[in-house]
C-alpha cells in the first residue's frame, strides 16, 4: 500500500511538474521494470520533427539508485532520419557519482534514487521533417547494469539560456 501511494506520488509531481514546462518538445523516459539494463536492450525514441528550420537542444536522461556499482556510464547514441540514414553516432561517458568522494551526483528522487539529464546536442537542426529516431545503448564492462532504474531523451527548442 505504501509503495502504490509512493508512486502514485511521484507520478502526481512529474505530471505537475511536466505541465508547467514551455521549453519541451519532446521527452520519453523508458523503465526499467527490473531496476537494470542491459547491453543488448537498446531504448529506441520516435521524434515527429514538422519543422527542420528549428533548432533544438538534446539531453540524455538517466534515472538510477545509489546501489549502482560504477561513478559513470558510458552509452551510445545514434540519431536517424526517416529514412533511416544515420545522421550522428556517438559514445558518450557521463559521471553518476563523485569519483573521489562516491556521493551521488544529480537530483535527489525517492530515497535513494537519483536522476540526471546530459546534453547530448545543442542547437541541433534535423535534416529533414518527419520521424527521426534515437537510440541510447549502454557500453560498460559488464552486460547487465544493476541500479539503472530508467533512461530517456528530452529535447527543448534551442536557445541560448539552455
Amino acid at each position: 500500500m505504501i509503495k502504490r501511494l509512493l508512486l502514485f506520488t511521484l507520478l502526481a509531481s512529474i505530471i505537475a511538474l511536466s505541465s508547467c514546462d514551455d521549453s519541451r518538445f519532446y521527452e520519453q523516459n523508458n523503465s526499467f521494470e527490473e531496476k537494470y539494463w542491459l547491453m543488448d536492450s537498446v531504448q529506441k525514441f520516435t521524434v515527429d520533427i514538422t519543422d527542420k528550420s528549428i533548432a533544438y537542444s538534446i539531453y540524455l536522461n538517466i534515472r538510477n539508485s545509489s546501489s549502482y556499482a560504477f561513478n559513470n556510464i558510458y552509452i551510445d547514441y545514434s540519431i536517424s532520419n526517416p529514412d533511416n540514414k544515420p545522421l550522428i553516432k556517438e559514445m558518450v561517458n557521463n559521471t553518476l557519482f563523485d569519483p573521489k568522494t562516491g556521493k551521488p551526483l544529480g537530483q535527489s528522487g525517492i530515497g535513494d534514487v537519483f536522476d540526471h539529464q546530459f546534453k547530448l546536442q545543442e542547437n541541433y537542426k534535423f535534416d529533414n521533417i518527419g520521424e527521426h529516431t534515437i537510440q541510447l545503448q549502454q557500453y560498460m564492462r559488464k552486460d547487465t547494469l544493476m541500479g539503472i532504474y530508467a533512461v530517456g531523451i528530452r529535447i527543448e527548442k534551442y536557445s541560448k539560456t539552455n
